[in-house]
């Protein structure tokens, strides 16, 4: 499991004074980009292939209040991918300054082309670098039927 740590700043505070939601989703994608550049899954590489990751949910759980003052640390873990690499789920896990986990975050992606804007499976360089991560025991092999569990669909104004 990949950690990564944080000092919550003071625009990270919302009107109540605790962890505001903006600042989950951006410590949780921060944490992902950290890890995936470690990995050398970088701006370079994602440059040579034109391609970026695009955000079909992010589900939060909060459990506990937590304040400023006090770092965090945010967990990843590669809950799931398809057999392509193209749909993608991360799951992130905030823990206080002793350890105690006070939310997380499940969050399912896919890879688009960024000339064509249509989702793609991932490239045969890049997917060598996730089929390496560490599975956690609930891992799951994804399909498009996984991005539509929530059966949302737009409904325009008219």
């Amino acid at each position: 499991m990949y950690i990564k740590e944080y000092e919550i700043r003071w625009n990270d505070i919302d009107a109540n004074r605790h962890l505001a939601n903006k600042a989950y989703i951006e410590f949780a994608a921060h944490t992902r980009m950290s890890f995936l550049s470690e990995q050398g899954f970088d701006r370079r590489l994602l440059g040579k292939f034109n391609i970026g990751p695009v955000v079909f949910y992010e589900h939060i759980y909060y459990f506990k209040e937590v304040f400023y003052g006090r770092p965090i640390r945010v967990s990843l873990e590669l809950s799931g991918l398809s057999e392509d690499g193209k749909f993608f789920e991360f799951r992130h896990n905030f823990y206080d300054h002793k350890g105690r986990n006070f939310a997380q975050c499940e969050m399912m992606g896919a890879w688009i082309d960024l000339g064509t804007r249509k989702l793609i499976p991932l490239p045969e360089e890049m997917q060598q670098f996730l089929d390496k991560i560490e599975r956690p025991e609930n891992f799951k092999v994804l399909t498009k039927e996984d991005t539509r569990r929530f059966n949302k669909t737009p409904k325009d104004l008219t």
